[in-house]
């Protein structure tokens, strides 16, 4: 199995060009290096989460012309696919990896689950605030957050999930970012730290339920 870690070469992969050509690069050098993230951090994941939990590397089945700009390997609580849960994610991108929490657009009841947010981020949210390096993405796929949580007020941090309903699209993104630069220095070990110290800190957002 090869290592979990990304390497300089291996960011530049987005800067191929075309649908199939960058597609073919991100199978060959990419996926397997998720697949072994996924691996190696699922007992952890499960653990932190405290229930089932599983690994899905994604496949952008969808696409066929617009080659992607990031990839990932993603952690649910279905074997059958994530989108339809809060989920962690570790995705790689041109210039970074971010290690993420998610309640997606396709999320089953972002509803309710905006209801059980708002109920608990009174306790939760002082604590993330404090959490260095924590910030909020507008979009699962940006590179750069929007805002660090330490920089909102409790009341803002808890509006975030209004986002979720706000249009079809809506979505609720945390984590953090780290630059290509300094993560293809990592080590698999590295790696490993990284989205455990940020999933077990969001751990409490993945099991709200409403």
């Amino acid at each position: 199995m090869p290592a979990a870690a990304f390497n300089s070469a291996d960011f530049k992969v987005f800067d191929v060009k075309g649908f199939r050509p960058r597609m073919d690069v991100i199978r060959r050098r990419i996926r397997p290096k998720l697949e072994a993230m996924g691996h190696t951090l699922l007992p952890a994941v499960s653990r932190a989460t405290g229930g089932p939990a599983f690994a899905h590397v994604a496949r952008h089945a969808r696409r066929s012309v617009n080659p992607p700009d990031d990839t990932w390997v993603a952690f649910g609580p279905d074997t059958r696919g994530y989108k339809k849960h809060g989920h962690f994610k570790v995705a790689v991108s041109r210039h970074c990896v971010r290690f993420l929490f998610e309640i997606g657009p396709e999320h089953a009841d972002k509803k309710r689950w905006v209801g059980a947010w708002k109920r608990s981020a009174g306790k939760l949210g002082p604590v993330l605030r404090r959490v260095r390096g924590l910030a909020w993405f507008k979009n699962e796929h940006d590179e750069a957050p929007a805002t660090p949580l330490g920089d909102l007020t409790p009341d803002h941090l808890a509006e975030l999930a209004d986002e979720l309903t706000r249009t079809r699209d809506g979505q609720f993104v945390l984590g953090r970012a780290v630059p290509a630069e300094e993560a293809a220095r990592w080590t698999e070990a590295q790696y490993r730290t990284a989205a455990l110290e940020t999933f077990r800190m969001l751990a409490p957002l993945y099991r709200l339920r409403s």
